[in-house]
């Protein structure tokens, strides 16, 4: 049997500020190749030349990776403001309807960061522009520096960072054969109101919703708030979801 292959969603960029690109960071490329033993394949999220449907014909999974254009407000009843830009309304149409698809067929679905959040507004939810701005909660943003910029080291910026408590006999609990794990955080949106059949999983210690499953999906249908596409080659939490995920590959590549 060849390997799987695993749609992996493109983001929308510009080099020198005039080229529109689409691009995935290869840390995600390299999660999916090197530890759910896929083939990884980028498709665009440009809703005019992506077809979800010939889309899903071709892949037996989907990533929708984490990306710094937040869900637009207008997608869960919120009007947009512009301190929460920038927006990606074309990654919204393509993503929304992906993780809406991938439920109804059974193609597995893994969703981290944007994507745990694209997921829950896909079955109804809604999103907090800015988590840390709620009464007792945490800056879950990237670390900074003293003036503002961006911290320099990558191993600062996905450091663990705080706890999360996962449910008991849970999915995730039993993936992760335990019930309390450590995770990176770097986000600024986060769920608000969980849509429907959108299962809780993992809490932080604040009370931020970290890990979410689909009540009901036929597949593998797992969301994370931390980016997890950044070490599972060496930290086990990350590596045993991506090989679950590669496992979810195999036996639905078996089935059809």
């Amino acid at each position: 049997m060849r390997r799987p292959v695993v749609g992996i969603i493109g983001n929308s960029h510009r080099i020198e500020n005039r080229f529109p690109v689409q691009a995935v960071g290869e840390r995600n490329l390299r999660a999916v190749s090197e530890v759910s033993g896929a083939i990884p394949l980028m498709f665009p999220s440009i809703p005019e030349i992506t077809d979800v449907g010939a889309l899903l014909d071709l892949v037996d999974g989907v990533v929708l990776t984490g990306a710094r254009a937040n869900v637009h407000p207008t997608r869960f009843n919120v009007d947009p403001c512009e301190k929460h830009e920038p927006y990606d309304v074309h990654r919204d149409d393509v993503a929304l309807a992906v993780a809406e698809a991938c439920v109804v067929r059974g193609v597995p679905l893994f969703g981290i960061c944007r994507g745990l959040q694209e997921m829950n507004v896909a079955f109804g939810g809604s999103l907090h522009p800015e988590i840390r701005e709620l009464p007792g909660r945490m800056n879950h943003r990237m670390p900074r520096l003293e003036n503002g910029d961006i911290h320099p080291d990558p191993k600062v910026i996905f450091a663990d960072r705080h706890e999360v408590r996962l449910t008991p006999g849970g999915a995730f609990a039993r993936i992760l054969g335990c019930e309390t794990i450590r995770v990176n955080s770097l986000h600024g949106q986060g769920i608000l109101e969980p849509g429907r059949r959108v299962v809780i999983e993992g809490v932080a210690e604040d009370g931020t919703i970290e890990a979410i499953r689909i009540a009901d999906a036929p597949s593998f249908a797992l969301g994370v708030q931390w980016h997890a596409e950044y070490d599972p080659q060496k930290n086990p939490i990350n590596r045993a979801l991506f090989e679950a995920f590669g496992q979810a590959l195999v036996e639905y590549r078996r089935a059809i």
